[in-house]
């Protein structure tokens, strides 16, 4: 059985509502995929954001972006240090000459500590994820390179309903966002964003995502 998922965004600065489809099929422990975007069908069928992928779960994606000819690796593993579970990435896209090292060690259910780090580069990101009562999810993180923190804070409501908070010292930008997941009716975010180093106040920049996933 195929499964795929339509995609629609709407961001008030473009004006403008774009969408996307992924069509995706299990081949025995592979999962392949193939996923478009609205420039791909408007003014007649092209190439222009079609991206092919191929994936083992838990082991590796394969992807290829067709209208840049770009590979991208990502090959995943798991080890325990200290009898605690250790989640490694390798990420590399051969377009931007970019390798990524992600590594997320988790302590408990509610503590985890993630380090990312671009291979080439001086420094890394270091994030600390707490989540308290089960609902309420604490991320600040820290940028070496920029010398700069970054805070979110997410709480969930209504079960399968999440309100996010996040804020960038160094730009600082403070964001608001209302998401909802659900199996059975698709996914919906709401986002607002505002540059609170500007000296003029401004109106929020407003974005709009659904989505809707089904049998085929």
């Amino acid at each position: 059985m195929m499964k795929a998922s339509m995609k629609a965004r709407y961001e008030t600065d473009k004006a403008a509502v774009t969408g996307g489809a992924t069509v995706a099929f299990n081949a025995g422990d592979f999962k392949i995929r193939a996923s478009m975007t609205d420039s791909t069908i408007v003014n007649g069928p092209s190439l222009n954001g079609l991206a092919l992928a191929i994936e083992k779960p838990g082991s590796f994606i394969f992807g290829y972006n067709v209208p840049k000819k770009d590979f991208r690796f990502q090959f995943m593993n798991s080890i325990k240090v200290l009898e605690k579970p250790l989640n490694l990435n390798y990420i590399h896209s051969r377009g931007d000459n970019q390798t990524i090292l992600d590594g997320t060690l988790v302590f408990d259910s509610a503590n985890k500590v993630s380090v990312n780090h671009v291979l080439g580069s001086r420094g890394c990101k270091l994030k600390y994820s707490y989540v308290h009562g089960g609902l309420t999810t604490v991320e600040p993180s820290y940028d070496t390179t920029k010398n700069s923190w970054d805070f979110a804070v997410s709480h969930k409501v209504y079960g399968d309903h999440v309100c996010r908070a996040t804020y960038q010292t160094m730009s600082k930008n403070f964001g608001l966002e209302w998401s909802k997941s659900s199996k059975l009716n698709g996914s919906f975010k709401v986002c607002a964003s505002l540059c609170l180093a500007d000296e003029e106040l401004k109106l929020p920049k407003f974005t709009a995502e659904s989505s809707w996933d089904f049998d085929i």
